[in-house]
């Protein structure tokens, strides 16, 4: 199994991640994008009238990937599978991947589905899972999606 990374820093003690965060800070501040250095963007959700978001945005070695839902009949399981399965696509077609997700977050349209939605999710972004949010989404989730997931990964 090919390791990720993901979890560089963990264990490593807070003086290593303080002199880590020294370092990246001014190393940061060099590499500022300049006006060249515009983000990519390989794809774009077009809606009805124009433009309303990206659907997935590069910068740099970080991909973005808007909320996605399902929007047919079926219950939690089938809307979750569907939703995991179009990310992995999308990563995939950005030259990334599920084990590379760094932090991922799920909007549930009733929370009562948390353990279901769960069940299929497990193991779906292999044995080091991104970190991760969960809310219930007040008012529900647009399209009547039972959940909507979207990631940060790197390529």
């Amino acid at each position: 199994m090919k390791n990720t990374n993901r979890r560089k820093f963990l264990g490593r003690g807070a003086a290593v991640a303080a002199s880590a965060a020294a370092v990246a800070v001014p190393a940061l501040k060099a590499q500022a994008p300049t006006k060249t250095q515009e983000p990519e963007k390989p794809t774009k959700k077009v809606l009805k009238g124009g433009t309303l978001f990206s659907g997935t945005v590069a910068h740099g070695n970080l991909l973005f990937i808007s909320g996605v839902g399902y929007h047919k009949e079926g219950d939690i399981k089938v809307h979750t599978r569907h939703v995991l399965d179009s990310i992995k696509e999308q990563l995939e077609s950005a030259g990334s991947s599920m084990e590379k997700c760094l932090k991922c977050n799920v909007y549930l349209n009733d929370l009562k589905d948390y353990a279901a939605m769960n069940e299929v999710f497990k193991g779906s972004f292999g044995p080091e899972p991104p970190v991760r949010t969960t809310i219930a989404a007040a008012g529900g989730i647009p399209g009547n999606s039972l959940v909507e997931i979207d990631v940060i990964a790197y390529i």
